[in-house]
């Protein structure tokens, strides 16, 4: 695996923290989604799997803990996508099967269809990249589509290459965020043939074994390794 970080002034005409790490493909690397267990800190979670790399996982309900995405495994549904995730950002899935994982497609008539038995399946969105071009947002909320944030995403390369790469935000001078357009390109000039954005804000968080938190998480308002907030749900390699 490696691990890239850069702070690049004068990015989209502010100052861009991202942090990467690149998982290439092999048979040593088993991936693995988690979650379900009440709401804990992306690093914990990613302890208890003996994880050596995580990123936060999808959106959830801050009160309760609970995925508002569509979570499955195997024939269990765990969670379902409420509506207003459809209507503002979700048009996409992560699925794990056998410790390899896909980016594909998702909408309520997926959902409500889906009979996939085996593997876990965990919405979330916008989708970034699709089979090697840029997805168009035009139906998602604008807001959330233009407004620069902390970020997360994952994506795939197409030497099988998966990357886990966290931009960070809200903090003047350190680290504006990105817009999901601009977050797109970036994936893209990055190799990105498939890509999909996770939850963002004060829940973006990448994590490696030895190293600890590697952004710089906002919840604590400081720009440092330590505003972690606890997340429903976390993608790790292990």
């Amino acid at each position: 695996m490696i691990f890239k970080q850069a702070q690049i002034e004068g990015l989209y005409g502010g100052v861009q923290s991202i942090s990467l790490i690149e998982i290439p493909r092999s048979r040593k690397h088993r991936f693995g989604i988690a979650g379900n267990k009440g709401m804990l800190r992306t690093s914990q979670q990613a302890t208890a799997h003996d994880a050596v790399a995580a990123i936060n996982g999808t959106y959830y309900n801050i009160r309760i803990g609970n995925s508002t995405c569509f979570y499955k495994i195997d024939k269990e549904v765990i969670d379902s996508t409420v509506m207003g995730e459809f209507m503002g950002r979700v048009n996409g899935a992560i699925k794990e099967r056998g410790g390899k994982l896909r980016v594909m497609a998702w909408s309520k008539e997926i959902e409500q269809t889906y009979r996939g038995k085996r593997g876990t399946v965990l919405a979330s969105g916008p989708l970034l990249i699709k089979n090697g071009d840029m997805v168009g947002w035009s139906e998602f909320d604008p807001n959330f589509i233009n407004t620069r944030h902390p970020r997360s995403a994952l994506y795939v390369k197409r030497d099988g290459t998966t990357v886990f790469l966290t931009v960070d935000g809200r903090s003047r001078g350190n680290a504006d965020g990105m817009s999901i357009p601009e977050l797109a390109q970036v994936v893209k000039c990055l190799g990105a043939v498939d890509a999909i954005n996770l939850d963002g804000g004060g829940s973006t968080t990448l994590w490696l074994q030895g190293l600890g938190v590697l952004n710089y998480p906002c919840d604590n308002r400081c720009f440092d390794h330590e505003g972690e907030r606890s997340v429903s749900n976390i993608i790790y390699v292990k």
